[in-house]
Order: structure tokens, then C-alpha cells, then sequence
């Protein structure tokens, strides 16, 4: 449960009267009631403020929930009143939307002081200390505070508030709780209008029911509730805490399982399988036989791996190798840019086209024709991996008889062994990998991993019948994880 769905349970707990129990000694809102009564007869008398008119009597069809007997349905219009308007004529407190705290549910200590001649049209409620102020532009946003302060100049609000302040006997935080509470909120949202910027009339607001209980048991019930409030508070925290680790939690218990996956701890090593090291003079046996045969080019000899290298354990059937020795080819697109032809039936693809392991074709994909295609064309296979090294470094895809040319933040190489391709595709998107890149990257507004350090990667290599076990196993898991992010 979130902190606000608390919040909205206490508070609807609050005005059903379940939050603290009743007493007879506090008598009776009915009571209250006729206090109220007495008191607006004088205020009206006095002249201090207006008749208003006659709200509707409360049918039963309109009463949402029971309430204790010693409770009152009313409506917000018979508990409280507004002071009135004037156009401001000195230097004066201007209190607008703005002025409002509308998460904590409170007004600024800011001052907003304004001359009389600068005044805005809306500035022209007057306020007092105790007044509750609710915005009746996009009520759903809950600006509602109670003038809880006192001011050096005059306070005036804007007309986007109704000013409600409360008789006596109404305790101006019982009245704020009610106005927050999800009874309320449903009601505004059931009698608002507008789409932009929807609205509840004055009329319509002060209509509004509300239950009613004495005097003594507000003042306990707002005495609970800012009692509870600041445990709300931390568990709100905590609650934030908790949601960010789980949406976390998927994403790292991948990079766990991967990790484990290359440091040879997600499947059992078997002896009847072999060893990477038979596998890897394999490979390089096949290549010195397609250089002596001219189908690839002799390479520049790579750097001994060193200890000081190796960045973690691996089991004694396995072996680390760098990348540009289990690879024909490794190189990269073009350095600028092709000629695009929209009618062209190729595409120019760069990094931000690799997506989890396939080639994607945007609608903002450039297209070329086919004499650009065989100027740029790279030679691509089967075996070929794509790996994005300007910008977003990482994405990964394999080539499947797509017809593209490829840009400069595409990395791609030739494995020797094809299915060596689904263990690098798990390589690629470990941590370490990531780490790497990052540390061998060049540049600091756009950052990118020169073809000489991808050839000089070093990766663990398992035997090859191991690699396919490895694969499947992650197969197997990542569904379920990926349930768990959902």
C-alpha cells in the first residue's frame, strides 16, 4: 500500500467516526448545530457577513455511509462562510494557487507582497487566520491549506479559491482533513466541469455533504490524525525505498545470473565435454587454414593476456581469450555519410538499430540504392555480431540476411564457430563487459570504444557443449524474471 492509499484510509476512517470512539459527555453535533445557527443569526445581523442562499435538504439516496448517532450529514455551506471581497486599496499579502503547498497541504511563509495598482483582477478575497482555502480550478490537485498564519500585511486571495471559513465550533483541521478525504475528492470529481482546466462552482462545492461530529471529537480525531501523519511520513520513505529496489531488483538479478553465467557458476563444468583450450586450437587451426587459402586476412598479433588482467576466477576447463582471436573479421561502418534514397531498397543502420539481438528498422531509417550499397557494403554472415561503440555502447544484434550498410557506431564481427555467437550475445550484455567499454571509451560528450580495444577484449571461454548448456539455462530463467518486473 502506498502512503497516500494510508493516508486516504485513515482519513476515510476518520469521517466515519471509526478513528476514535464516542463519548457521551461530548454531546451531540445535532447540538453543535443549533450553536451554529445562533451564531450565523448574529454574524448576519451584525452585517459581517451576507445570507446566502437556501441549501437543499439532505435526502437519503445522498448519504454514502453510516455515521455514529451522535454524528450530523451536512452540508459545507451550513458550517461555514466567507468574508467577502474587496479590491485591494494598500499594500497587501497576495495568496493565489501557487502560494500552496499542495503535497504537504500548506501555505508559504513566503511573502507575496503586492502595491494596489499592480493588483491582478482574481486578487480580491478577504481572508482571516483560520480560514480554509480550497482551489475550484483542477480541484483534483488538492490545493487546499488553512491560513494558519498571521501576516504584516493584509491578506487578500484570488477568486480561484473558495473561502471557507468555519463557524465556531467547526475546528478548522477537521474541516481540512474532510475537504482531503477520498468522500470529498469523489464528490468534486462527480460535479466538476471542464476538460483543460476542469472546475467546481461555488454553489456546487458549498452543496457538498459532509459528516458532522461534536465539537470535543474533531479535536480528537485531528489530534489522531497529526499524530499518525509524520509515521506516514517515514513510511512513505521506506515504502519509495522498497519500490525503487524492486524495480531495481529485475534488472540486477540479471546482471547476477549473468555474471555467475561467465564466471562458470550457473551450470556444472563435465569432463566428457571437453575443454575451451581444445576449442580455441580448433579455431585458430581453421583460421590459419582460411588465410592460407585467402579467404581472410593475416591479422596483427594480439598482446599475451596477463594476470593482471584477469578480473576474476574461472573453472580449469575454461579458458580467457581476447575477442579478435576467436573472430575472421572485426571492424566497423562507414566513416560519413551515404548518399539516401528514398526509393533505395537498402538501409543505412548505426548503433541505435542493434536491439536485443535482431536489426531494427525505424521509420526514420535512412534508406540507399544499390550502388551505394555495394560501395559501403561490409562483409557480413552468419557468424556476424553487431555491437553499437559511438554513443549508446552495448546494444547487440546478430545479422540475419538483412539488407543494410552499416554506420561508424557499428562494431561487427566474424566468429570463427557460429553458435559461439549466443554465449558472446550474453558476454556483451554483462557488467563486466559494460565495464570495460566505459573504461576503454574515448571522448566525453559522446563516448566511443575504438576497434582496437574490442579486438583486445578478453572473455572467459567455456568449452563449446558448455556454452549451449549456459545459454539455455538463461533462457529458461529470464521469463521468469521478466514476470517479476511486470
Amino acid at each position: 500500500m502506498k502512503a497516500q492509499d494510508l493516508k486516504n484510509s485513515i482519513l476515510q476512517l476518520a469521517i466515519q467516526g471509526k478513528l476514535v470512539g464516542q463519548r457521551e459527555e461530548e454531546g451531540t453535533a445535532r447540538e453543535l448545530l443549533k450553536k451554529i445557527d445562533a451564531e450565523k443569526q448574529a454574524l448576519l445581523k451584525d452585517g459581517k457577513i451576507k445570507k446566502q442562499k437556501a441549501l437543499p435538504g439532505i435526502t437519503e439516496d445522498e448519504i454514502p455511509f453510516e455515521i455514529p448517532e451522535s454524528w450530523e450529514w451536512v452540508r459545507l455551506g451550513e458550517i461555514t462562510h466567507n468574508w467577502g471581497q474587496k479590491k485591494p486599496d494598500v499594500t497587501f499579502d497576495y495568496i493565489d494557487v501557487g502560494s500552496i503547498d499542495n503535497i504537504k497541504g500548506i501555505l508559504s511563509n513566503n511573502e507575496n507582497l503586492m502595491n494596489p495598482e499592480d493588483a491582478p483582477s482574481r486578487a480580491r478575497k478577504i481572508v482571516n487566520e483560520g480560514t480554509v482555502l480550497y482551489s475550484t480550478v483542477r480541484p483534483y490537485l488538492l490545493n487546499i491549506c488553512i491560513v494558519d498564519k498571521e501576516f504584516v500585511h493584509e491578506p487578500i486571495a484570488s477568486t480561484a479559491f473558495a473561502v471557507l471559513h468555519p463557524f465556531n465550533g467547526i475546528n478548522s483541521y477537521f474541516l481540512y482533513f474532510v475537504l482531503r478525504s477520498p468522500m470529498f475528492s469523489s464528490y468534486v470529481s462527480s460535479v466538476m466541469k471542464g476538460v483543460a482546466y476542469p472546475a467546481i462552482n461555488d454553489n456546487s462545492l458549498l452543496g457538498g455533504l459532509l459528516p458532522l461530529p461534536p465539537q470535543a471529537e474533531q479535536k480528537r480525531i485531528v489530534a489522531i490524525i497529526e499524530a499518525l501523519m509524520p509515521y506516514i511520513d517515514q513510511y512513505d520513505v521506506a515504502y519509495t525505498e522498497v519500490e525503487a529496489l524492486n524495480k531495481k531488483f529485475p534488472e540486477e538479478l540479471k546482471k547476477s545470473i549473468l555474471q555467475y553465467a561467465i564466471q562458470g557458476k550457473l551450470v556444472m563444468q563435465r569432463k566428457e565435454e571437453g575443454t575451451a583450450e581444445v576449442l580455441y586450437q580448433q579455431i585458430q587451426a581453421e583460421k590459419q587454414k582460411l588465410i592460407k587459402e585467402g579467404k581472410i586476412k593475416k591479422a596483427k598479433a594480439l598482446p599475451e593476456i596477463t594476470d593482471d588482467e584477469i578480473p576474476f576466477d574461472i573453472p580449469e576447463s575454461w579458458k580467457w581469450v581476447r575477442l579478435g582471436e576467436i573472430v575472421s573479421i572485426l571492424g566497423d561502418g562507414i566513416h560519413g555519410t551515404p548518399i539516401y534514397n528514398e526509393k533505395g531498397d537498402y538501409y543505412f543502420i548505426n548503433g541505435n538499430n542493434l536491439n536485443e539481438g535482431i536489426i531494427e528498422i525505424k521509420d526514420n531509417t535512412k534508406k540507399v540504392d544499390v550502388e551505394q550499397f555495394h560501395k559501403h557494403k561490409r562483409e557480413l554472415n552468419k557468424n556476424t555480431v553487431l555491437v553499437s561503440i559511438n554513443g549508446t555502447i552495448g546494444n547487440i544484434a546478430f545479422y540475419s540476411g538483412e539488407k543494410v550498410i552499416l554506420g561508424k557506431s557499428a562494431c561487427y564481427f566474424n566468429l570463427m564457430i557460429e553458435n559461439l555467437k549466443y554465449y558472446l550475445y550474453l558476454i556483451i550484455k554483462t557488467k563486466y563487459f559494460t565495464d570495460y567499454a566505459i573504461k576503454r571509451a574515448t571522448g566525453t560528450t559522446i563516448k566511443n570504444v575504438s576497434l582496437m580495444a574490442m579486438k583486445e577484449f578478453i572473455l572467459p571461454l567455456p568449452p563449446l557443449a558448455e556454452q549451449k548448456r549456459i545459454v539455455a539455462k538463461i533462457e529458461a530463467l529470464m521469463p521468469y524474471i521478466d514476470k517479476y518486473e511486470c
